[in-house]
């Protein structure tokens, strides 16, 4: 699907890099070669705070960071959630700040930690809350049991790659004997590209702008994105997170003409096959002369748009896989489930872009509201 990536209120991510001195060599035994200066360490990026009204990783920082890794677990029958929680928010907190020990001494940079309950812990708490309903099952599926739901999320996301086995170690650790791993899959975005004034996104495996369309203002982050209560969900948000494959040669083989007609975009720009700029809605009614749609019927933008499935704004931040296959761990976040669902139900039997898909591991989970540390994540859920 087509969805962008949000603004926030403010910039989260900087980057910077040091300059390296150079280093002079000479020849000979008898003269020794000058001391290599020192290079400068490359600057770490600015610290995302872990704790506010909504955890970080969402639609902080901005743009979103180059890695992910996805940790998707069950908990034992006899655990108590809340006590659980409570502990690994404590340690997002240390590990954030670079005070863990479990670091081994790497910088945390703007490592960011998202913790999710799957739908059989949200029910415990409260059959009526958002959150409660499993997936159904789409078409073009391949998942394992082992694949489909899960009760709990940690989504870890930074600029170093070396961090995320780190970090998923030190949860784990923390967790114990408490949970027990279902499956993990780890990810890479490519830079942001400018498609309109604060707005970017990054292209996918297929060559293709990824996240165009979506909740980009604080209006329209409350509109569509955070859940607005009862208080013991409210500030948090309902993910959706499946593992896809992607038929790689096959798209590939395609004219440039026919790869833009699966998408309803043009590859080099983003911009709709009905014109405009990459930020412009398509035109779904534009014709050619002839009578023909500019973007086809079973274009990825119109079978994709919410205005035409009728649901709300979908935050996407996806990340490309290069193992165990070629794909994309697509992730979104939105304060309704049908507006993910029904819009894949819409895509399942008509969307070009599809048949180029198997998705390969399913699950949705309530993202908790926000936490501090007087207020542990999970204390408002799970009493």
């Amino acid at each position: 699907m087509s969805r962008a990536e949000s603004r926030p209120s403010r910039r989260a991510f900087i980057g910077a890099t040091g300059a390296v001195a150079a280093t002079g060599i000479t020849a000979g035994c008898e003269s020794p070669a000058p001391r290599p200066s020192r290079p400068s360490s490359p600057a770490s990026p600015t610290r995302v705070a872990p704790t506010g009204r909504h955890q970080a990783g969402i639609t902080l920082p901005q743009p979103a960071q180059p890695n992910l890794l996805a940790v998707v677990a069950d908990l034992g029958d006899a655990v108590a959630v809340g006590p659980l929680l409570a502990e690994l928010g404590q340690a997002v907190h240390t590990l954030t700040a670079g005070t863990d020990p479990r670091l081994l001494g790497l910088p945390p940079g703007d490592l960011t930690v998202t913790i999710g309950v799957g739908p059989r812990l949200v029910r415990m708490a409260d059959p009526s809350l958002p959150g409660a309903a499993d997936l159904p099952h789409f078409s073009r599926e391949q998942i394992a049991p082992q694949a489909r739901g899960g009760d709990l999320l940690l989504q870890i996301c930074a600029g170093d790659p070396l961090l995320l086995p780190v970090v998923a170690s030190a949860l784990l650790e923390q967790a114990g004997h408490r949970i027990r791993e279902r499956w993990r899959q780890s990810g890479r975005r490519g830079p942001d590209i400018p498609v309109d004034k604060g707005i970017s996104a990054p292209r996918n495996l297929l060559g293709f702008i990824d996240g165009i369309v979506g909740p980009h203002t604080t209006a329209e982050h409350r509109r569509h994105l955070w859940l607005a209560g009862p208080a013991s969900v409210g500030g948090g948000t309902i993910a959706v997170v499946r593992r896809m494959e992607l038929d790689l040669p096959r798209f590939t083989a395609l004219s440039v003409a026919d790869q833009e007609a699966v998408f309803g975009r043009r590859r080099a720009t983003g911009v709709p096959l009905s014109g405009g700029t990459a930020a412009w809605d398509p035109d779904l009614g534009a014709k050619t002369p002839d009578g023909r749609y500019l973007v086809p019927a079973d274009a990825h933008v119109r079978r994709a748009s919410p205005h035409v499935a009728g649901v709300g704004l979908m935050l996407r931040r996806s990340y490309s896989t290069d193992a165990p296959h070629p794909g994309l761990l697509f992730i979104s976040f939105q304060n309704d489930l049908r507006t993910f669902t029904n819009t894949l139900a819409r895509m399942d039997d008509s969307d070009a872009l599809l048949g180029f898909t198997t998705t390969t591991a399913s699950a949705t989970f309530l993202i908790l509201p926000g936490f501090d540390r007087q207020h542990p994540l999970g204390a408002k859920t799970f009493h």
